[in-house]
């Protein structure tokens, strides 16, 4: 997988810009449920309030608080007095437009200060606040009020004590003696310290709302206000989330189909270069495959991959650590139930699934064997009757891999249910868990809702990595099947100095000694040959079927590498001369002829797409081939079949042989290739390509001996081994072997003549 993942250096402007943008969205992600936290806990519940310190107070209020703490100076340090002799007109009139109450009383304003000194001043001032609201409740004041008048000294007067009932709780408060007064803080401060801090938190903000309210601040605005801007931030962050999964849906397709076209580009260039022996390995149908629906499955990989490689991390980490800061008793085993179901359900789809995964290619393959070789071979299903047999072996075939298929589809279905009963019985227990917390004060409503984001998120990224877990290994297998093709060794290898032909030698086919056996196979197909093939010569091979005379015409342009000898082609050993070099000075006509879909012209033209027109008329008229061109409506613009499917094959021939000729190349090969045309136009054809080829080397492969009766030279092949060489009237004269086959098609008195004209 890793070497297939190599070829996305060619979009690493794309990949970065994804990896940044995938920050970006996983950044954002995780500060959504921070805000839901606070538009309930702070809008809602605090009115709008974030902070316990009070932005103004008054000045009666602050002296208040003053009384309830020791750190007076710090607090005092911390604001800076306001009044209207303090401030110009235009501030001081802005600031009774904020809090009406400075009109009538000296307020205090809290100075800029850093975010640690705010958490501190924060601390100091929560319970004076708490012990501030207490008085200004009158039932609480009331209550506190009887109990100090309970416990009054015993020497007190009557008077005294009568003077104590009639004033204010605070009132009675200052005038208590220092060490009475200490003690009773000491006991509040008991009390306090064993309130929750979000407990103690909540009241002192409330009571910074009365004391808002008391200065003529609307703290309905204010919590309006409040919730407002936090939801258009959530507004603008889910805008940013949202820009930034489209951009990395679109960049990531990019990068898919970027490696898609990569891939295809090797694998197709690595096939060009197969010579037979890789094709052997590799059947036509699983390269197919391989090319398009393995590369497939890599490219719906890459999406996916850069979310979970980058995201699910980002998201999992970060989430778990926001929930360890935020959650003040710590829910945090929850999350870890979570983990550990979804990765129970993971593991055992994982082992029942996943040998289905590795086999689904295969089988994919086998259908498109099948398939391919019921279209190919239709015409002999059709004359000999076996629709129906080869149906049900497309249908085996199919059933196979839609049974598979059906497994794993099932397996998915089943797996997203039971994953999103885990997630909601999961939501379900951090409600219960959550809720007993906010009954005891020691968690808020909104941090129980902000826990359950994170949980989710984090529930979900292990989810996505666990989903790759699944679809990971059948990408790797196809990556697997890919890199097979690519790195695959060829058999035929160039030579890292290839050598220059020689033009003294133009066309000279030498074979010394050679010999030859297919890979993997312990017989030698060929046996010592040795025969040259000068310019200007027509030399023909002839045989019986399975002699091998095709093996020795697919050396020549080394489509196969000899076992031992030496195949001299132009002066150079064929080994040390490049296939491109080797290839265009040679015209192959294969045994059967092979057309492309395109235009007449543009198979004639199929070796020189730059060539004249003039120079494609004359190989058409030597192949014989312009009386049916021009028959035809659309002339040389005549569009051809895939396959040539639509002429026929004596057609499909000539234009084979017509494109050969057409490159004007220095040795033309001919394997069979005449086995389709009529005797007629046989004998004119090679009337026509004897004066073109004067100066050039053919070699004719032929099963009929009207076809090499004028050849210079004819090799006999038989069992891979030459038994004759010589012109046609030696052979007939020394070798059993040819005068066997020529017998076999040829009358005595047909021989005769066509020997008496050749001799003549």
């Amino acid at each position: 997988m890793l070497k297939v993942l190599k070829n996305l250096k060619e979009s690493w402007i794309s990949v970065i810009a994804i990896i940044i943008l995938l920050m970006v969205q996983a950044a954002c992600d995780l500060t959504l449920p921070d805000y839901t936290s606070k538009i309930v806990n702070v809008g809602i519940q605090n009115g709008g309030i974030e902070e316990v310190s009070p932005e103004v107070i008054r000045k009666t209020t602050m002296d208040t608080l003053l009384v309830f703490t020791e750190d007076d100076e710090q607090i005092l340090l911390s604001y800076e007095e306001i009044s209207k002799e303090s401030l110009d007109s235009k501030s001081y009139q802005k600031l009774v437009n904020q809090y009406p109450a400075l009109e009538n009383e000296t307020l205090y304003k809290i100075k800029k200060l850093s975010n640690d000194d705010k958490e501190k001043l924060n601390a100091i001032m929560a319970k004076p606040l708490m012990i501030t609201s207490y008085i200004n409740n009158e039932e609480m004041a009331s209550q506190i009020k009887t109990q100090m008048l309970t416990n009054l000294p015993q020497n007190m007067s009557e008077q005294q004590k009568m003077a104590m009932a009639n004033m204010d709780l605070l009132d009675i408060i200052k005038q208590m003696p220092q060490e009475q007064l200490n003690q009773m803080f000491i006991e509040i401060n008991k009390q306090l310290d064993n309130m929750q801090d979000s407990i103690l938190e909540q009241a002192a903000i409330q009571e910074v709302k009365e004391e808002y309210k008391a200065m003529g601040v609307n703290t309905d605005n204010l919590q309006n206000k409040y919730i407002i801007i936090s939801g258009l931030k959530m507004l603008g962050i889910s805008l940013v989330i949202m820009a930034s999964a489209i951009s990395i849906m679109l960049l990531a397709a990019r990068v898919g189909a970027r490696l898609a076209k990569t891939l295809r580009e090797k694998v197709f260039k690595k096939v060009l270069s197969f010579s037979n022996k890789e094709f052997s390995e590799f059947s036509t149908a699983s390269l197919i495959t391989r090319s398009t629906n393995d590369i497939q499955q890599i490219q719906g990989l890459i999406g996916m991959l850069f979310r979970v490689i980058i995201y699910a991390p980002i998201i999992g980490i970060g989430g778990f650590t926001r929930v360890l800061r935020q959650s003040d008793n710590s829910m945090a085993w929850i999350i870890g139930v979570a983990v550990l179901g979804i990765l129970f359900v993971i593991a055992t789809l994982f082992t029942i699934a996943m040998p289905k995964f590795k086999k689904l290619q295969e089988l994919i393959d086998k259908v498109n064997l099948v398939a391919r070789e019921i279209l190919t071979g239709l015409l002999a299903i059709r004359a000999f009757n076996t629709e129906k047999r080869e149906e049900k072996r497309f249908d085996i075939a199919n059933m196979d891999l839609t049974k598979t298929n059906l497994f794993v589809n099932r397996a998915m279905s089943f797996m997203m249910p039971v994953l999103m009963l885990i997630m909601n019985c999961i939501s379900l227990l951090i409600v219960w868990v959550g809720a007993h917390g906010v009954d005891s004060g020691t968690m808020q409503v909104g941090n129980m809702m902000a826990f359950i984001q994170y949980t989710m998120q984090i529930v979900m990224s292990f989810l996505m990595i666990s989903m790759m877990s699944i679809i990971l290994p059948r990408a790797s297998v196809s990556a697997n099947r890919i890199n097979e093709v690519i790195e695959t060794d060829e058999f035929i290898k160039e030579s890292k100095n290839p050598k220059q032909l020689k033009p003294d030698k133009r066309g000279v086919v030498e074979f010394r000694n050679v010999c030859f056996k297919y890979p993997d196979s312990d017989e030698e197909v060929l046996s010592d040959i040795t025969f040259t093939a000068n310019p200007g010569e027509t030399t023909a091979i002839i045989g019986s079927t399975g002699s091998g005379k095709s093996t020795v015409v697919n050396l020549i342009p080394r489509f196969y590498d000899i076992t031992s000898g030496n195949l001299i082609i132009d002066g150079v050993d064929i080994k040390d001369i490049s296939n491109k070099d080797l290839r265009r000075i040679i015209g192959f006509v294969p045994q059967k002829g092979i057309l492309f879909s395109g235009t007449i012209e543009s198979n004639i033209k199929y070796g020189n797409s730059e060539m004249s027109d003039a120079q494609m008329i004359e190989a058409a008229q030597i192949a014989q081939a312009e009386e049916f061109i021009e028959a035809k409506p659309l002339k040389y613009q005549e569009p051809i079949a895939q396959g040539g499917s639509n002429v026929s094959g004596g057609q499909k021939q000539r234009l084979s042989i017509a494109r050969a000729i057409a490159i004007n190349p220095e040795i033309l090969v001919f394997d069979d290739s005449f086995s389709a045309l009529d005797f007629k136009t046989d004998s004119v054809l090679r009337a026509e390509l004897s004066k073109k080829t004067k100066d050039k080397t053919v070699i004719i492969v032929a099963q009929r001996i009207n076809t090499i009766l004028n050849a210079n030279q004819i090799i006999v092949l038989e069992d891979g081994k030459i038994v004759g060489k010589g012109t046609h009237q030696e052979l007939m004269k020394n070798n059993e072997t040819y005068r066997q086959i020529a017998l076999s098609q040829l009358s005595k008195e047909e021989l005769d003549i066509e020997g008496g004209s050749e001799h003549e």
